[in-house]
């Protein structure tokens, strides 16, 4: 994971890190009693140069999380709009939120690739393994569970677009993974804000990260919300609170929406130090 976050060992100048892994920052005293400090989440998003502008670089990853999980937050947004609903159709509705879960999948594995390739050479040599299993990691365990967050929205958003599903049906095949995902999509954003505050309260208005992570945590509670109101009841196959499910889903994808653009001028931003 770099400096920031390796198992503790000698740093640059013979001194070691003082926190152990899971680590969200490290700090090492250089020369003339200089104290730097390696943050995880900035050192796994700038670990190259940025390349092209703030708003255009479809060359970098970055860009395409940013832009992939803001498409993704828009088209959840439209569908949970109710007057595009009935424009539409409920089939057209669930096809809406079904391509809004591909782009999060694809967002949520690019970032997934972007904490396994910020591994050290111990952890991930010559960064030759797609998938690896690094449980000292906070950032590995925020990044893979929001990979699998994002496929149980697939495969709720996919069967929401059969025709007459059963009671039972909706409520394990539909509901169930819906409320899953959700879970996964809470935990993984508050791993992520833990990540970015160094503990669970701080107050860093001042960064983009701070932001993005305060944002995705309000947005997955939202989802949350959503999730419970949501509860399709096995028996009558009825939704338990149809609007507030809707409201909390828009309210939830605005945030994300938010998290997505800011990622943009993050990947941009000046290295601390």
């Amino acid at each position: 994971m770099g400096r920031a976050d390796r198992a503790p060992g000698p740093g640059p100048t013979g001194h070691r890190p003082h926190r152990r892994v899971p680590a969200t920052f490290v700090d090492h005293v250089g020369p003339g009693g200089v104290v730097v400090r390696w943050e995880s989440r900035h050192h796994r998003k700038h670990q190259k140069p940025a390349t092209g502008s703030t708003w255009w670089a479809p060359a970098a990853r970055g860009w395409w999380i940013a832009v992939l999980f803001a498409v993704g937050s828009l088209l959840f947004a439209l569908g949970s709009v109710s007057g595009y609903a009935d424009a539409v159709g409920a089939r057209g509705d669930t096809i809406t939120y079904f391509i809004g879960s591909l782009f999060f999948t694809s967002a949520s594995f690019l970032c997934y690739r972007e904490t396994v390739d910020a591994s050290s050479p111990a952890q991930n040599p010559r960064h030759r393994r797609f998938f690896t299993y690094q449980p000292r990691r906070i950032d590995w365990w925020s990044t893979a569970v929001q990979l699998v967050g994002t496929l149980y929205f697939n495969v709720s958003t996919a069967l929401a677009m059969a025709d007459n599903l059963s009671a039972r049906a909706a409520h394990q095949h539909v509901w169930r993974p819906d409320a899953i995902g959700s879970v996964c999509f809470l935990v993984a954003s508050a791993l992520a804000w833990y990540e970015t505050c160094h503990g669970w309260l701080a107050w860093r208005p001042r960064t983009w990260a701070w932001w993005i992570t305060l944002t995705n945590l309000v947005g997955s509670l939202a989802f949350g919300i959503s999730a419970v109101a949501g509860y399709v009841d096995p028996v009558t196959g009825q939704v338990h609170d149809v609007d507030r499910a809707d409201t909390q889903t828009l309210i939830g994808a605005l945030c994300f929406l938010a998290g997505a653009v800011l990622l943009l001028p993050e990947r941009t931003e000046e290295s601390p130090g």
